[in-house]
C-alpha cells in the first residue's frame, strides 16, 4: 500500500519487483496455512486467496492510507496487501489474542481501524451497505477520500449489490466497487447462475463508469485502479471494476471442489499472477535469478516469524470475553454539555 497522501507510480523496475514481492507474500501466507489447517492448527472456516493475488496487490497501490477498504470471508490477501503484518494476521487465524481483532474473529473477521481496513463479512454482498455508509459519511463531511469494497461475482445476485450500486450512483458517492470475478459463487458457475455473466455491463445500467479487467496480471489490475480512483477524486462518482480472475484452490478448506473440471483449473493456473509477472520482469532483465530467490526466502521467513509469534502468543483472558460485545454505555448529551 501507498504511504503517501496521493498515490504515484511509475513503471519502474523497483516498483514492478515490489509489485511481486507482494503478491509472492501472500501466496506463501496462504500456502502456509494449508500446512497448519491440516495440522489443526488453524480452525474453523479458511476461504484461500491463492490465484487471486494480483487483484489484491494492483488495487491497493492505487489506494492511501486515508482510504478505506472493505472486504469480504476471503480477505487475508487484501489485509497483507493494504499493510497488516503477517504476525497480526496469522495470530488472528490461531485465535490469538495479539491478533488483529484479538482473537475473536478468525480468518473470515480480520479488521484494523487503524489501517481503515473495515473487516472481512461472512455474509455474502455484506460489506456493500458498509462501504456506502463509509462513502457516504467522507463525502457528508467534506473529506477527500475513496472507499474501496471487495465483493464476489456471487454478491452481484444480492440486493445488497443492487440497492448500494443505485444509492451510491444517486449521491455521487466517493466509492469503488472491486468484483474479484473468480468465476464461481461457492460451487456454482456464473454462466449457471447469472443470465448476463458481463457484471461490468450490469454494474453500468446504474449509471456508473465500469468495465472489464484482466484479474490475472498485475499490472493492468493497478492501471485500472489508478485510472479508476483518480476519477473518484475528481468528483466522478463510484466507479466499478470487473477483475476477472479465478481460485486455484476449493470454495474453502471443507470444499471437496467436484464442480470444477480439472482441465480447467490447470488452464486458469497457465496464467498464474506471479509466474507471469516473474517472467515480463525476466523478459526486461529486471528479475535475476538470484533477486527472486532473496524474494522468496523474506517472504518465507516473514511467514515463519508470524507463525512463531502466533504459536507463542496469548489467548484471551477469560474475564475479557464479555468486552465489546455489546456498546458501551455513552454519557447523555444534556449530562456531558451540563444542560
Amino acid at each position: 500500500m501507498n504511504a503517501t497522501s496521493r498515490p504515484r507510480k511509475a513503471a519502474n523496475a523497483v516498483h514492478r519487483r515490489a509489485l511481486l514481492e507482494s503478491m509472492i507474500r501472500i501466496r506463501r501466507f496462504e500456502e502456509r496455512c494449508v500446512e497448519l489447517y491440516s495440522a489443526a492448527r488453524i480452525r474453523g472456516f479458511v476461504h484461500l486467496y491463492i490465484g487471486e493475488e494480483a487483484v489484491a496487490v494492483g488495487v491497493n497501490e492505487a489506494l492511501t492510507d486515508d482510504d478505506a477498504v472493505v472486504s469480504t470471508y476471503r480477505e487475508h490477501g487484501h489485509a497483507l496487501a493494504r499493510g497488516l503484518s503477517a504476525e497480526a494476521v496469522m495470530a488472528e487465524m490461531f485465535g490469538k489474542a495479539t491478533g488483529c481483532s484479538h482473537g475473536r474473529g478468525g480468518s473470515m473477521h480480520l479488521f484494523d481501524a487503524d489501517h481503515r481496513f473495515y473487516g472481512g463479512n461472512a455474509i455474502v454482498g455484506g460489506g456493500l451497505p458498509l462501504a456506502v455508509g463509509l462513502a457516504l459519511a467522507d463525502r457528508m463531511t467534506g473529506r477527500s477520500r475513496v472507499t474501496c469494497c471487495f465483493f464476489g461475482d456471487g454478491a452481484v445476485a444480492e440486493g445488497e449489490f443492487h440497492e448500494s450500486a443505485n444509492l451510491a450512483a444517486l449521491w455521487g458517492l466517493p466509492l469503488l466497487l472491486v468484483c474479484e470475478n473468480n468465476q464461481y459463487a461457492m460451487g456454482t458457475a456464473l454462466d449457471r447462475a447469472q443470465a448476463q455473466t458481463d457484471l461490468a455491463l450490469r454494474a453500468s445500467s446504474y449509471g456508473m463508469v465500469a468495465w472489464a479487467v484482466d484479474g490475472m496480471d498485475v499490472e493492468a489490475v493497478e492501471t485500472a485502479a489508478l485510472r479508476a480512483t483518480e476519477a473518484i477524486r475528481a468528483g466522478g462518482g463510484p466507479h466499478f471494476l470487473e477483475l476477472r480472475t479465478y481460485r486455484f484452490r476449493a470454495h474453502s478448506m471443507y470444499d471437496p471442489d467436484r464442480y470444477r473440471d480439472k482441465t480447467e483449473i490447470e488452464r486458469w493456473k497457465k496464467r498464474d499472477p506471479i509466474v507471469r509477472h516473474a517472467d515480463r520482469l525476466r523478459r526486461a532483465h529486471a528479475l535475476p535469478a538470484a533477486r527472486l530467490r532473496e524474494i522468496e526466502r523474506a517472504a518465507e521467513q516473514e511467514i515463519e516469524h508470524a507463525v512463531e509469534a502466533a504459536d507463542l502468543a496469548p489467548a484471551e483472558p477469560v474475564e475479557d470475553l464479555l468486552l465489546h460485545v455489546t456498546s458501551e454505555p455513552r454519557t447523555p448529551a444534556k449530562e456531558a454539555t451540563g444542560r
